[in-house]
């Protein structure tokens, strides 16, 4: 079975840094696209960063400048770097990966993590 297991979120100052990462685990399936997802409070869940297993990234216009996505496909590890955050980027991070199945393509949610951004 597919697990998915983030880390790294937590409360910060504004200006400050988190780096998120997220594994899959038990896998016997190729991995093609990983990203990441968040939802505040009241709000869809959102597309944060996206990066595909040819490295290929797509950002958010809210956070490009100040997040980096990037993955290490030995570990089936994926990570968001966020740096100058602000309060409006907190939010649950969600990571999301998609697998190539014998037949075909699906994708799983980590659990989500807190990021909180205080003024």
């Amino acid at each position: 079975q597919v697990q998915l297991v983030e880390s790294g979120g937590g409360l910060v100052q504004a200006g400050g840094s988190l780096r998120l990462s997220c594994v899959a685990s038990r896998s016997p399936f190729s991995i093609n696209a990983m990203g990441w997802y968040r939802q505040a409070p009241g709000k869809q869940r959102e597309l944060v960063a996206t990066i595909t297993s040819g490295g290929s990234t797509k950002l958010a216009d809210s956070v490009k400048g100040r997040f980096t996505i990037s993955r290490d496909n030995a570990k089936n590890t994926v990570y968001l770097q966020m740096n100058s955050l602000k309060p409006e980027d907190t939010a649950v991070y969600y990571c999301n990966v998609e697998f190539l199945g014998p037949i075909t393509r699906f994708s799983s949610w980590g659990q989500g993590t807190q990021v909180t951004v205080s003024s």
